[in-house]
């Protein structure tokens, strides 16, 4: 019985900490081991040739999640990066027909912003 009780006392210091995170804004605090909206809406950046020569302009090129709109994408990079968007562009990419073999399949398809910084702004992460 002894030691349920000293289960029963970590669990219950860990749940103020949790609650005490859950007020906090930021991209990177995790509340019961999900991860931030932010961070679901920004699955990973788009590192191509093109894209590395558009960075020299200040615009960067993300995976996002299919349901983002421009404004929730604006809110998730200037949190997690911490810089000034000005613009963003929104693709929708259709999935393309591949083939192994005789059977056909098909890639899924995704969402692509582009992602304009103010002057003064980059992501050094990248």
């Amino acid at each position: 019985m002894n030691i349920l009780n000293k289960l029963k006392i970590k669990k219950a210091d860990a749940q103020p900490k949790a609650e005490a995170a859950h007020g906090k804004e930021e991209a990177d605090v995790k509340v019961h081991g999900a991860p931030h909206k932010s961070m679901l809406l920004i699955r990973q950046p788009w590192i191509t040739e093109r894209a590395g020569d558009i960075m020299t302009q200040g615009k960067y090129i993300f995976i996002i999640d299919k349901d983002a709109n421009k404004s929730e994408v604006k809110k998730a990079v200037e949190s997690i990066y911490k810089v000034k968007v000005e613009d963003v562009n929104v693709i929708n990419m259709k999935g393309k027909t591949r083939r192994l073999g005789r059977s056909l399949g098909r890639t899924s398809a995704s969402k692509k912003a582009i992602v304009t910084l103010k002057q003064g702004h980059k992501i050094e992460t990248i």
